[in-house]
C-alpha cells in the first residue's frame, strides 16, 4: 500500500526513490566522495601529520594534476609530447611573478595564484598547440621536444623573466588571505592544494565525459574516421593541448605556492620525463592511473633519496619492468584483478603471490646488494669499501661479498622462476570460474 500525505499526494519512501534522485547522489558519485574525505583526512592521519607527511601529501596532489594534465594529451588524445614542463614551468613562472606582485601590495588572496597558472598554461598552451598539432606521431613529439629545449634556454637567457639560474622567489605568507587560511603553515599549503588539486580532477573527469572529449578518444584510435564524421583532428588535438596546458599551469601554480621559487628546471626535460614515467607507470587507459603513478613515483624520489644515491637507477629499473610486464600500469594491474575477485580461485591466487614473493625478495636483495656495492666503488670511493647494507656490513674491496650477492641474486631468481607456473595455474582457474559466473548470471 502506498502511504498518502495531505491532499491525497503518495508519499514515497527515500530508499524507494531509486539511485536517480538527490538522495541518491553520494552513492553515484561514491568514489569522488571517498576521494575528498581522504583529502581531508590524510593530513591528520598518524605518520602523516607531521610537516614531512604533511609536505610530501602536497607534492603527490601537485604532481597528481600535472600527471592527469599529461594524461589529457597522451592517454586520451594519443599525443606523446617530450615537453610537457613548458605549460607546467610557465604557468609556475606566472603564479611566482603574482606572488611578487601580492607582496608588494596588490590585493589579492594568495590563495587564488594557482588562477596565473592555469591562464598562462592555456594561453601557452594554445599557442604552442597551433605548431605542434598540425601533425601527431613522431613528428610532435620532436616539435616539443624542441619547443622544450628552447624554453629551457630562455629560461637562462631571460633572467629578467625567468631570473637566470637562481629562479624568482617569493613569499606566500606577505599578502592578504581568505579567512581562515593562513599559509604560513604546512596544513594550510596542503589543504589549499588539494582543494585546487580535487576541482581539477573533477573538471578534467567532466572533460572526459564533453563531446569534445569523446572526439578526442577518436582521434587518437582513427583520425581519419573522425575527419569523416566532420571533425578536424587538428582541431581537436588543440583543443586537447589547449586544455592540458590549462591544469599543466595550474600545476605549476600550485608549485610556486608550495617551494615559494621557481627555477629553469620547471621547464627542462627532467620534469617532462618525470610526468612521463608517472602516466605510464599508473597506467595511461584509465583516468586514476595517472594519479597513482604520481603518487607512487612521488614516494619513491623521496624515500629511496634519502636511503640510495642509485635511486634513480631503481626508478629506471622499475619503469622498465612495469612497461614490460604490465603494459597497462598500475591501475590494469588493479582492474585485471578485479575481474576475478569474486572468484573462490582468487584466494588460491593471493598464496600463490605470497609463494613467489619469497624468492622474489631473495633476488631483490642479491641484485641490490650488487648495485650498493657498485655504487660506493665507483662513485664514492672517498667513503671507504666498508659499508652496512640492511644491517649486514659488507666489505665491497672482498671478493666474497661479491660472489655471496652473485650466487643469492641467480638462486632466488631460480626458484622465482619456478613459481611462476603456480601462479599461472592459480590465474587459469580463477578465470575459467570468473567466465563460469558471467555465463551463469542473468544478462
Amino acid at each position: 500500500m502506498n502511504a498518502r500525505g495531505s491532499g491525497g499526494r503518495t508519499l514515497i519512501p527515500v530508499a524507494a526513490r531509486g539511485p536517480r534522485s538527490a538522495f541518491g547522489w553520494p552513492v553515484r558519485h561514491r568514489y569522488w566522495v571517498a576521494t575528498f574525505a581522504a583529502l581531508v583526512l590524510l593530513p591528520l592521519v598518524p605518520g602523516l601529520d607531521s610537516d614531512f607527511g604533511r609536505s610530501l601529501l602536497t607534492q603527490m596532489a601537485i604532481a597528481a594534476v600535472f600527471a592527469l594534465s599529461y594524461n589529457v594529451l597522451f592517454g586520451q588524445t594519443g599525443l606523446l609530447s617530450f615537453g610537457h614542463a613548458v605549460y607546467f614551468g610557465l604557468g609556475g613562472y606566472a603564479a611566482i611573478h603574482l606572488m611578487r606582485a601580492i607582496n608588494h601590495g596588490f590585493a589579492l588572496p594568495m590563495p587564488l595564484v594557482p588562477l596565473a597558472g592555469a591562464i598562462a598554461g592555456v594561453a601557452f598552451g594554445a599557442l604552442f598547440g597551433a605548431l605542434t598539432t598540425r601533425r601527431a606521431g613522431t613528428i610532435f613529439a620532436l616539435i616539443t621536444l624542441g619547443i622544450g629545449e628552447l624554453a629551457y634556454a630562455a629560461a637562462f637567457m631571460l633572467p629578467a623573466l625567468f631570473g637566470g639560474e637562481e629562479g624568482i622567489t617569493a613569499s606566500r605568507t606577505r599578502g592578504p588571505a581568505l579567512p581562515g587560511i593562513d599559509l604560513a603553515s604546512q596544513i594550510a599549503v596542503y589543504y589549499v592544494v588539494a582543494a585546487w588539486a580535487f576541482v581539477a580532477a573533477l573538471s578534467m573527469h567532466a572533460f572526459t565525459a564533453t563531446p569534445v572529449g569523446r572526439m578526442c578518444n577518436a582521434v587518437r584510435d582513427n583520425p581519419q574516421r573522425a575527419a569523416f564524421v566532420g571533425y578536424d583532428p587538428r582541431v581537436v588535438r588543440l583543443v586537447a593541448c589547449s586544455v592540458s596546458g590549462l591544469f599543466a599551469g595550474l600545476a605549476g601554480g600550485l608549485h610556486a605556492i608550495n617551494y615559494e621559487i621557481v627555477a629553469a628546471d620547471s621547464v627542462g626535460a627532467l620534469r617532462s620525463g618525470s610526468v612521463l614515467l608517472m602516466t605510464c607507470i599508473g597506467g595511461a587507459g584509465h583516468f586514476a592511473g595517472p594519479v597513482l603513478g604520481a603518487v607512487v613515483l612521488t614516494w619513491l624520489e623521496a624515500s629511496l633519496s634519502g636511503y640510495t644515491s642509485a635511486w634513480l637507477l631503481y626508478l629506471g629499473v622499475f619503469f622498465m619492468i612495469v612497461v614490460v610486464f604490465a603494459p597497462r600500469g598500475l591501475a590494469g594491474l588493479i582492474a585485471m584483478h578485479a575481474s576475478i575477485v569474486r572468484t573462490p580461485a582468487f584466494g588460491r591466487v593471493l598464496l600463490a603471490y605470497l609463494v613467489a614473493a619469497v624468492p622474489a625478495a631473495v633476488t631483490i636483495g642479491g641484485l641490490v646488494t650488487l648495485i650498493e656495492m657498485s655504487y660506493r666503488v665507483s662513485t664514492q670511493p672517498e667513503l671507504g669499501s666498508r659499508m652496512r647494507i640492511a644491517g649486514l656490513a659488507i666489505d665491497a674491496a672482498s671478493p666474497a661479498p661479491w660472489f655471496g650477492a652473485v650466487v643469492v641474486a641467480a638462486a632466488g631468481f631460480t626458484a622465482f622462476r619456478a613459481t611462476w607456473r603456480v601462479v599461472a595455474a592459480a590465474w587459469t582457474l580463477a578465470e575459467e570460474q570468473g567466465r563460469a559466473a558471467n555465463a551463469a548470471s542473468p544478462s
